[in-house]
C-alpha cells in the first residue's frame, strides 16, 4: 500500500493547482470533505507517529477515524487502520493489526493479503494483490529489492517485514536505519538503532556499540517536550 508522502507544495506549485481545480469545476463534482479531512488527518498521524509525537498522532487518528467513519463504509476505515499497522511495522512495533481485524471481513481483497503481509504469512497466491513496491521483496525475500524503493515508508515496511520473519541481513537494517535517519523518523530510527546496538554488542564490538549509542543520544535529544 502506498502511503501519501507529506505536501511539500512551493507557491507556484500551489498557483498551478489552484489553478487546475478551478478549470475542474465544471466538469467533476467537488471532493467530499470528509475525504480531504481524512487524508490530511492520516498524514498528520503518520508523521506525528514516525516522529515519535503520541499526542498529536492520537488527536490526528481519531479525526481521520471520525471522518471516514461518516461513510459507514468499513472497507475505508479498514484502509485506513492498515495505514497506521504499516507504520508500526515499519518501526518494528509487534503485534497484530487489532483494529483492522473486526474489519477484516469487509475489506477488500488487497487490504487482507496487505493485511497478511504485514503479519508476515502472505500466502503465494496473494502477492499479486499487493502494493507493487512490496511484491518483490514478498514473492522472493530478497533484501537487494529495497534500495530501488523510492518511497521512504515502504522501504521501512519492506524491511520491517523482513525482519520480523528473519529475514533481516545487515545490510537491511542498516538501510532502514538511514532511511529514517534522513527522513528525521525519530520512532523508526531509535528502533532500527537498537536493533543495530544488540548485534555490535553480540559480535563484541564495543567500538560500533559506542558509536551506536551516540546516535541514539543524540535521537533522544530530539524528542518531543510533553
Amino acid at each position: 500500500m502506498h502511503l501519501a508522502r507529506p505536501l511539500r507544495v512551493s507557491l507556484l506549485g500551489a498557483v498551478v493547482v489552484a489553478a487546475a481545480l478551478l478549470s475542474a469545476c465544471s466538469s467533476k463534482p467537488p471532493v467530499p470533505d470528509w475525504q480531504m479531512n481524512a487524508q490530511g488527518s492520516a498524514q498528520k498521524a503518520l508523521e506525528a507517529y514516525l516522529s515519535g509525537n503520541p499526542r498529536v498522532e492520537q488527536l490526528e487518528w481519531d479525526r481521520a477515524r471520525a471522518e471516514v467513519a461518516r461513510t459507514g463504509r468499513p472497507d475505508l476505515l479498514a484502509r485506513l487502520e492498515l495505514m497506521r499497522c504499516a507504520a508500526q511495522v515499519a518501526s518494528l512495533v509487534p503485534g497484530p493489526c487489532e483494529r483492522f481485524d473486526p474489519l477484516r471481513a469487509d475489506a477488500a481483497a488487497p487490504e487482507r493479503a496487505y493485511a497478511d503481509y504485514l503479519g508476515g504469512r502472505v500466502q503465494p497466491q496473494d502477492v499479486g494483490l499487493l502494493p507493487e513496491a512490496q511484491r518483490k521483496v514478498a514473492a522472493s525475500g530478497d533484501a537487494s529489492a529495497l534500495p530501488a524503493l523510492e518511497d521512504p515508508l515502504s522501504r521501512l515496511v519492506a524491511a520491517g517485514v523482513l525482519f520480523q520473519s528473519g529475514r533481516a541481513s545487515p545490510a537491511v537494517i542498516a538501510i532502514a536505519a538511514d532511511t529514517a535517519s534522513a527522513q528525521g523518523w525519530r520512532r523508526p530510527l531509535m528502533a532500527w538503532l537498537s536493533v543495530q546496538v544488540q548485534r555490535t554488542e553480540a559480535a563484541g564490538d564495543q567500538q560500533a556499540t559506542a558509536a551506536l549509542r551516540r546516535r541514539i543520544a543524540i535521537v533522544e535529544q530530539g524528542a518531543p517536550q510533553r
